[in-house]
């Protein structure tokens, strides 16, 4: 069984791969690596023809990607080409979309610093006991089964819990709200699936609108009454999408993560030993697994205002640019032995672009590597002998479909064999305060 790490099987004509990619065939959504070595060494800006009909070129070298991040005529406001935006995302309510991610400066400036302050690092750092406290609790449910589907089990629920405390969305409403995400999640680019897309769109901006007036009505404590109270104060839609974006975005991207990190580690046993032996190096580890097996495989859509050249490639204006993150993050060119996985890789952080780059840097990265801290440091603490239940089965399970924008599994079944210490001990997990 391939394990993602070293060249084609088979010598593949360039005009296949493209095609392979174009309409994110199966064995490129299980497999995208060494399709991604061979678009960056024959076509580094390539031309697709995806299913949406709308011309995308695809960045997959770490330079031109790192530039492209920053480009200011690559624009992230979809909203300034309605024709394209709806073609792709055929999105009911474009509001929910007019959010700080699909926009530029100075709106985005704006929207950003209003935002920002769900994360600066004095309040992440203090979540770190809430996050525990969850992460504890979740391993606790887990050890009551000999094995668990991990990313339903604990993946998920993690980064659920968390924004559901962050923004303040009462427990009672949460299982419903979730429900409807996933909705989002399935039906958006499924053009058989639009009247359930557009009842579950309906659901959430309404729900939303609520969530909000009731915030407006009794302050709290809370990120979204903080971001009311903003000297920037943000209108109704603005509030809205941003809700919008940080569930839909926040909760997905660090599930996957943890996901991610969890399989790799257990297919490189003598990595995971390593962390084991030394759990002070769960920080540096973190940045490794997000480089080699990131959840964000490529970046949100950015259209061209003008015509654009990248390395020799004329991007016409109006065309989609997506940006393969994972390929730019295995690039020989700017990592040593970029397809091996080694923990003990140090000085990533501000290097790899799992997180982007730039003005439209993740808004929740500290957040993320919190968690992700966290929940390894408590998985390898309570479970030092938990193992696949099926190898080959964990390694095909990735996520399909034509748009590649998350890279994560559909389950990660693991057989769990605890070590002595309960759960409840409540030990402080073995990390580092986070950067």
């Amino acid at each position: 069984m391939p394990t993602c790490e070293g060249p084609m099987p088979a010598p593949m004509a360039m005009a296949d791969i493209v095609a392979l990619v174009s309409r994110g065939a199966p064995e490129y959504r299980t497999c995208p690596f060494p399709l991604y070595a061979a678009l960056r060494e024959q076509d580094p800006v390539c031309r697709l023809t995806p299913p949406h009909g709308v011309d995308t070129y695809l960045i997959t070298r770490y330079d031109d990607a790192r530039v492209a991040l920053s480009e200011p005529r690559f624009s992230k406001n979809m909203r300034a080409a309605m024709d394209t935006y709806h073609a792709v995302f055929g999105s009911f309510f474009d509001a929910l979309d007019d959010n700080v991610l699909f926009s530029d400066p100075p709106r985005h400036t704006r929207l950003r610093r209003t935002l920002r302050s769900a994360f600066t690092p004095r309040r992440v750092e203090g979540l770190r006991p809430r996050i525990t406290e969850v992460t504890e609790r979740l391993l606790a449910e887990c050890r009551t089964s000999p094995s668990v589907d991990l990313m339903s089990s604990f993946a998920f629920p993690l980064p659920i819990t968390v924004l559901c405390d962050l923004i303040g969305i009462p427990e009672a409403d949460r299982g419903q709200i979730l429900e409807q995400f996933a909705v989002v999640t399935r039906a958006r680019f499924d053009p058989s699936r639009k009247a359930e897309l557009k009842a579950a769109e309906e659901f959430l901006q309404d729900r939303l609108v609520r969530l909000i007036a009731h915030a407006r009505a009794h302050p709290s404590d809370t990120f979204l009454s903080d971001i009311i109270r903003s000297q920037d104060a943000l209108d109704e839609g603005e509030l809205v999408s941003s809700l919008w974006v940080l569930f839909f975005a926040g909760h997905k991207t660090t599930a996957y993560q943890i996901g991610n990190s969890v399989l790799e580690l257990l297919l490189h046993p003598e990595q995971l030993a390593a962390l084991r032996r030394d759990p002070a190096l769960i920080p540096q580890a973190v940045e490794e697994l997000i480089r080699f097996e990131g959840s964000v495989e490529s970046s949100t859509f950015r259209h061209a205002v003008e015509d654009v050249d990248v390395r020799g490639t004329v991007i016409p204006k109006g065309s989609l640019v997506q940006i393969a993150l994972s390929s730019a993050n295995r690039d020989p060119e700017r990592f040593d032995r970029p397809d091996v996985l080694d923990v003990t890789r140090d000085r990533l952080q501000g290097v790899h672009l799992g997180f982007g780059h730039g003005t439209h840097y993740c808004l929740g990265a500290p957040l993320a590597r919190l968690e992700l801290e966290i929940a390894l440091g408590c998985l390898l603490r309570e479970f030092p002998e938990m193992r696949l239940a099926d190898e080959e089965a964990s390694r095909t399970a990735w996520l399909k479909g034509p748009m590649p924008a998350f890279r994560g599994l559909e389950r990660l079944d693991i057989v769990l064999e605890p070590g002595r210490r309960p759960v409840g001990d409540r030990v402080t997990a073995s990390v580092s305060p986070g950067r």
